[in-house]
């Protein structure tokens, strides 16, 4: 009760802000500025976890074989300013944990970071003049870039019309933004998600004819060893498990491994934590006391801030894994989705830089 007394009027303040600012932007009064390739934008109207970088790898993997890309991010909570084009040395300090999780899947890609993301595709383009396909990874509310394809990601557990401006619930947009979306993509569904479900959700969200509702979840793989070279005996379907996560929502992925292992023990951080001493130290003691054969599990995003051998204790390097996701689209979507996307992509150019006529 006490948390509602203050909540609300904040949330009413930073709603009006917000408000404000994209009154400025439909005035022209900010502007945003379109480039000459295509930009495809991923993004939500919430803080949290709606399975960004699941969707922006999906999206790299769709593209990679006949485009030229680049992702572009913000670098959340990095320790650097600025523009910052990554190499698979750069750590998740200097670029973030998400944007390094990308670039180790794909050191191919030129991957960068720059909180001005017009700045960021100008010098990502001078670095690498090749580049002709641009996603740019939770940028849905930099107005200053007019993307050609804005994919919007919803939760399917935490919808946005039952949800309240920060700090009294997680929207960090106006849900009257969603017009700007091409796509909306509802994501992290439960396999049980039945045509009802979704008509009920595509009735509250009140779409216009232009945009596209999908549905899809996150399936999960197998445990990966993170240090494949320390382990002795590979995690079997049944074995006891401790999980470890430093993400939005980790609920997912206990729900996934529980089908298949027995939950021993959780060690669950804020979002985008960093692993310290202090944290290997209490995983350690867990272990001692859990039964044998127990494994850890973390995320792909924890992995990434896991690699320092230095500071990994080796009876947990012998023990600890990753869970990989990805993208699944419900019902036969995707190859209508993917038809969609490409007809934005190719079609929609104002300049035909790709398509010369």
């Amino acid at each position: 009760m006490l948390r509602t007394l203050w909540a609300a009027p904040l949330a009413w303040i930073y709603g009006l802000v917000v408000g404000i600012r994209h009154k400025l932007f439909d005035l022209k009064i900010l502007r945003s500025e379109e480039f000459d390739i295509p930009i495809v934008c991923v993004g939500n109207l919430t803080v949290g976890g709606t399975g960004k970088t699941p969707v922006t790898e999906y999206l790299i993997e769709y593209f990679a074989s006949r485009y030229n890309i680049a992702v572009l991010s913000r670098g959340y909570k990095r320790k650097t300013r600025g523009f910052v084009l990554s190499d698979v040395r750069s750590s998740f300090r200097a670029i973030g944990d998400e944007p390094k999780q990308i670039k180790l899947k794909y050191p191919e890609i030129p991957v960068a970071v720059c909180e001005r993301r017009v700045e960021g595709i100008r010098r990502l383009r001078e670095a690498h003049p090749e580049v002709n396909l641009i996603i740019l990874d939770d940028a849905f509310q930099h107005r200053y870039v007019e993307s050609w394809v804005n994919i919007l990601l919803m939760d399917y557990n935490n919808p946005i019309y039952h949800d309240s401006f920060l700090p009294q619930g997680t929207l960090r947009d106006s849900r009257s933004q969603l017009y700007r979306a091409n796509f909306v993509l509802v994501t992290k569904c439960p396999e049980t998600i039945n045509p009802l479900d979704m008509r009920i959700v595509k009735k509250r969200l009140e779409l216009f004819p232009y945009q596209s509702l999908y549905f899809s979840r996150m399936a999960q793989g197998y445990p990966v060893p993170l240090f494949p070279e320390q382990i002795g005996r590979a995690v079997q379907p049944h074995d006891p498990v401790i999980v470890m996560s430093g993400i939005a929502n980790p609920k997912p992925l206990v729900s996934a491994l529980s089908q298949h292992h027995k939950i021993v023990g959780k060690l669950l951080f804020d979002d985008h934590h960093t692993y310290r001493m202090r944290d290997m130290e209490r995983l350690k003691r867990m272990l001692a006391e859990s039964p044998e054969h127990t494994a850890v599990v973390v995320t792909e995003k924890d992995a990434v801030k896991l690699t320092n051998r230095k500071k990994i204790p080796l009876e947990i390097q012998r023990r600890i894994y990753y869970a990989p996701i990805h993208v699944e689209f419900i019902g036969d979507r995707e190859e209508r989705f993917l038809h969609q996307l490409e007809q934005y992509v190719t079609t929609n150019q104002k300049y035909s830089v790709l398509h010369p006529e």
